[in-house]
């Protein structure tokens, strides 16, 4: 498949939709990023929006999935592949029940349950509530990375403070949700659909035929499942 340059927000949109899994950084993978194929112009400028600007909009016009999925790092991931990557990196349990098999540590089910009572919360709330800080609660990055890989937690949009004179500024603020919250029943009625190991292979093939081929075992250290 031709993988073309993107020069807007709009061409974005269509390319994650398009391939369906779409890391943000360069990585092992030679070609497999957005960071090969955006104008240079939109990657870093300060006189113009570009990838980081575009990553919020994009999020929700693409109703796509965002978060740090590929080896800690942040990527695109689309609405019709989202169902299948967190079946197989859920390895087809519910977060309770993977709590109850001993699969998931302590300090992510004090996370995840802040979640199940608040699905969709910004990053500032999200640490207060779980009083993560100074001199308190540790770890909060580790935390919520490890909940996006293991494809509990999704950023949602990202939020910027608005000035006086009604202008945006400075870095937008991640909300986090569950993929639940965020899809609703588009996720929830079809994200068990299939053994984990199906997904897995969907997923491997769909992205040899894109983006391949690339070694067996280079996609298999780059996507695994992994803990942080």
């Amino acid at each position: 498949m031709y993988i073309p340059y993107v020069t807007s927000e709009e061409e974005l949109v269509e390319l994650v939709n398009a391939v369906g899994f779409l890391p943000f950084f360069r990585n092992p993978l030679p070609g497999f990023s957005l960071e090969e194929h955006i104008d240079p112009y939109y990657w870093f400028n300060d006189e113009a929006d570009g990838a980081w600007e575009w990553k919020g909009p994009v999020i929700l016009d693409a109703q796509c999935a965002y978060g740090k999925f590929f080896r800690n790092k942040a990527g695109f991931i689309s609405k019709e592949w989202y169902p299948d990557f967190a079946n197989w990196r859920r390895d087809g349990y519910d977060f309770d029940a993977l709590f109850a098999d001993h699969l998931a540590r302590y300090d992510d089910q004090y996370m995840y349950q802040i979640f199940e009572k608040h699905p969709s919360l910004l990053t500032r709330d999200l640490k207060r509530i779980g009083d993560f800080g100074k001199d308190r609660m540790k770890g909060f990055d580790t935390i919520i990375t490890r909940l996006q890989m293991m494809g509990y937690v999704v950023i949602g949009n990202f939020e910027y403070q608005i000035s006086k004179s009604g202008e945006l500024y400075g870095w937008g603020m991640a909300r986090y949700e569950t993929p639940e919250h965020f899809f609703g029943e588009a996720f929830t009625q079809h994200v068990y659909d299939r053994a984990p190991e199906e997904s897995k292979e969907r997923i491997f093939r769909h992205i040899q035929n894109i983006w391949g081929p690339f070694d067996e075992k280079d996609l298999e250290k780059f996507l695994r499942r992994q803990s942080v």
